[in-house]
Parts: C-alpha cells; sequence; structure tokens
C-alpha cells in the first residue's frame, strides 16, 4: 500500500499536527488534555507502535492494527459496542439514533435510513450542494482579496447545505439560532468529565452537560416544530420527508416523532461540522503547498470553466477528490472512537478484558509509521491509485456495518464546493495564523483557518 514505509523515503515539509504526549500524563493530566484537546491524551507511541494500553481510572487500550481494528469493528462489533463516554457526551442532545443505538434498536434505523442515502437520492440533492458553493463563492468574491477565515465560511457553506436538504420550505427556520445552539451544547457538554475519567456510571450526572439544557431545548424544539410542520406539507422530498417515509424492510417498522427528530438532528449536527472541517484543512494543506494548489486549481478550471460544480463533475476531478481524502486522513473530523468491550478477548496478543475501553485513534492510526510513508506529510497522491491502502489502515468514517451512512454525501459535497472554489481563487496562507487542531468532539482547527484569497483571472 502506499503506506508501507520505506528507510530512506524523502521527507518533505510538514504542514501542522498535534502534539502527542512523550510521557504518562496521570490521572489529572489525562482530566485537562481531555478537557482542553483530546489529542493530547494520544502517547507518541501510539504513531509507532500497533497497540498501546495502560490505566487512568479504568483500563484502556488504543488500536492501530488493522487486523485487530477489523476484528473490533466487523468481526465482533456486537461485542465492542461504542463507549459509555461516548453515550454520556451525545445521548442528550440525540437520544438512542443511529449513532447512539446499539444491537437491534441500531439496525432496524440503519434500514429504515439507508434509502435516503442512496446514490441516487444523494444525487438528486447535489443541486442544493451546488448552489451553496456558488453563494460561498459569491461572498468570498465580494469580501475582496484580503484575509478571510475559511472554517467559518466552510460551516455556514455546510449548514446552508445540510439545513436546505433537511428542512427544505420550513419559512420559520431560524438557521442561525439552530447554529447557535448546536456550537453551545458542544462546547458546554461536549468535554469529558472527571467523572467520566474516573469512570463512574452513565446515571451520575455530569455537571456540565446538567447546565447545558437550554441548548438542548433549543435544537430540540426546531426540530419537533419542523417535522410536525412537514406531516402537513406537500413538496418535493428532502432527507427529512425520505426519514419520516422510511420503512424497514424486515419488520415494517418506521419511526416516530422522537426516533426521526433524534435522527434528524444527528444529521444535522454531523453532516454538517464534518464537510466543513474537511474542507477547512484542505484549503490550509492546498495553502501550505501552492504546487500542489495548483495542480487542483488546473483540474477544477479544465473541467469547470466558470461556472460550479455539479455532481455530475465529481467523478472527473480525482485529484481534488484525492485532496479530500488526504486532508480526512491527516485530520480526520473523528479523531478519536472508542468502544467498550462486553467480552474477553485479545487483540494484538494483550488480554482485554469485559469493562475495558478500546479506543481507536484514528489521528494516530492516519499517521501510524509502520503503515504510511512519511505520515505526517500532505501528499494527495497516496490516493491516486497507486498500492492500495489498507482499508483498515484509513478510517475517517470509521468501517463495518456502522459505517457512517452520509459518507456519500459528505465526499460529494466536499468535492463539489472545493473544486468551485479553486477553480476561482488562489488561497494563500496568512502569516502568524497557523491553525492548531484541537479535538473536542471534531477535530477543529483553534483560531481558524485565515487565508488570504486572490481571484483568479
Amino acid at each position: 500500500m502506499s503506506g508501507q514505509p520505506t528507510p530512506d523515503a524523502p521527507v518533505s515539509p510538514l504542514p501542522v499536527h498535534a502534539a502527542l504526549a512523550t510521557q504518562p500524563l496521570g490521572f489529572f493530566g489525562s482530566l485537562r488534555a481531555a478537557r482542553s484537546n483530546l489529542l493530547e491524551i494520544l502517547p507518541e507511541l501510539a504513531v509507532k507502535q500497533p497497540m498501546v494500553s495502560g490505566k487512568t481510572g479504568v483500563r484502556w487500550h488504543m488500536v492501530m492494527d488493522p487486523t485487530a481494528l477489523r476484528r473490533i469493528l466487523l468481526e465482533k462489533v456486537e461485542e465492542y459496542p461504542k463507549s459509555v463516554v461516548t453515550k454520556n457526551l451525545l445521548r442528550p442532545a440525540i437520544g438512542e439514533s443511529l449513532f447512539v443505538a446499539e444491537g437491534a434498536h441500531w439496525r432496524w434505523q440503519r434500514r429504515a435510513a439507508a434509502p435516503a442515502f442512496s446514490a441516487r437520492n444523494i444525487g438528486a440533492l447535489a443541486p442544493v450542494m451546488t448552489a451553496a458553493a456558488e453563494a460561498s463563492a459569491d461572498r468570498i468574491a465580494t469580501a475582496g482579496p484580503r484575509a478571510v477565515n475559511v472554517y467559518d465560511e466552510m460551516v455556514r457553506a455546510t449548514f446552508e447545505v445540510i439545513s436546505d436538504v433537511t428542512l427544505s420550505g420550513e419559512r420559520h427556520f431560524d438557521r442561525a439560532a439552530m447554529h447557535r445552539a448546536i456550537d453551545n451544547y458542544i462546547d458546554v457538554a461536549g468535554r469529558v468529565s472527571l467523572f467520566d475519567i474516573a469512570g463512574m456510571p452513565g446515571w451520575v450526572p455530569r455537571p456540565g452537560r446538567v447546565f447545558s439544557g437550554n441548548a438542548l431545548k433549543k435544537m430540540k424544539s426546531v426540530a419537533d416544530e419542523a417535522i410536525g410542520q412537514r406531516r402537513q406539507a406537500k413538496q418535493p422530498p428532502d432527507l427529512l420527508d425520505l426519514l419520516i417515509a422510511g420503512t424497514d424492510p424486515e419488520t415494517q417498522r418506521q419511526m416516530r416523532g422522537p426516533e426521526i427528530r433524534d435522527n434528524l438532528l444527528t444529521f444535522i449536527v454531523a453532516g454538517h461540522e464534518t464537510t466543513a472541517l474537511t474542507l477547512s484543512w484542505a484549503l490550509y494543506l492546498l495553502s501550505f503547498a501552492p504546487e500542489q494548489q495548483e495542480r487542483a486549481a488546473e483540474e477544477a478550471r479544465s473541467q469547470l470553466g466558470d461556472r460550479a460544480a455539479t455532481a455530475d463533475d465529481v467523478a472527473s476531478m480525482p485529484f481534488i477528490r484525492a485532496v479530500v481524502d488526504e486532508a480526512l486522513r491527516l485530520y480526520p473530523p473523528a479523531g478519536i472512537i472508542s468502544r467498550t468491550a462486553q467480552q474477553a478477548d485479545t487483540l494484538c496478543g494483550r488480554e482485554v478484558r469485559p469493562g475495558d475501553t478500546v479506543m481507536v485513534p484514528i489521528y494516530a492510526l492516519h499517521r501510524n509509521r509502520l503503515l504510511w510513508d512519511n505520515p505526517d506529510a500532505f501528499d494527495p497522491d497516496r490516493f491516486m491509485g497507486g498500492a492500495p491502502v489498507d482499508r483498515y489502515a484509513y478510517l475517517p468514517f470509521g468501517d463495518g456495518p456502522r459505517i457512517c451512512i452520509g459518507a456519500g454525501f459528505a465526499l460529494q459535497e466536499a468535492v463539489i464546493i472545493l473544486a468551485t472554489l479553486l477553480a476561482r481563487f488562489r488561497f494563500e496562507a496568512v502569516a502568524g495564523k497557523t491553525p492548531k487542531p484541537v479535538l473536542i468532539i471534531t477535530t477543529r482547527p483553534e483560531g481558524g483557518v485565515w487565508l488570504t484569497a486572490h481571484p483568479r483571472p
């Protein structure tokens, strides 16, 4: 695979990366890191070894070995459900939706929701993505050749997409209020607490999550109102309509109001943030590597000319897709996922006991020196048809039966928006404004991604 290392491979200039721990953090050090930047709990050994284990309140294991990851995510998925910490963080906001539910309750929801994310339906939603790309380019052009926080701009663009494809036609839908509520919840409640680190049961209240009630109420009230209005409306179907109509083909079960709401909020929260982050990091990486940017821009301009990209263009722009893939490798939106072992097992020759936390540090997996050449370097050619990448060495959307249901949606949107912007602008880094990767729930660029956008002639 393009990941197989060579001892004398040349080292290219490296984009910004997280500082990993070089010594044990201890209980309180782990708590501080987990609350400020989860990437800092990762030991440097995680990019050099297939597995690292330890004990900080609870026994934990970090797994970076593709064979072991296949076992966790595919072969024994029922024995490695989402961790208690993950559920404690997200259940107050999105209930027992697809992201949190387990077992039979998850399976019937997945079957009911799957048609909404078919290739046909994703393609039908592409005009919304094209319109958002066009609007974003217009805003950047109007701002003139000055420094722009493209992270804020990408959040706006992708939130326009997800709100239009889930809540189209809702005249009274307050996008700004919904987005503020989401941000407030993540900031207040999305941080690991002392109780989580100590392994205390989920029914013990976490103070931060108790005080996030107003944000939760706002999110849920907007969703409930939209669902109630939609049941009486007649319009071309969008994701909300498809969700309401979705039926599990095995049980004929349909989602009820709370289940629709919780899944709708899951799609809104995950469906814009992850793509906005991918686009922001991709633009940063291209500004960091001007020669790669020019290559991507030439591909976009030769395909698009002066128009915005559409779904029909995506397959004709493989290098831009490779840029997206490489951005997802270096800065995966879900930098760490975790599971709780239900049965005794052995991974990489080490004992795993029931109740152990098993982490998949995707950020470290994607930079592991046993799996990738020059792992910290920005090199989109890794994904341009050379030696194949091991499926379980690259997990930006997870894998197995619980692979992200919206992966195709996100990739199509990212290529459409990125190609449209690159065809029209040359992005240049702003001195002294290097973003810092910080993981709370997602891998955000602390301080934003400040670039100067120069219109192309």
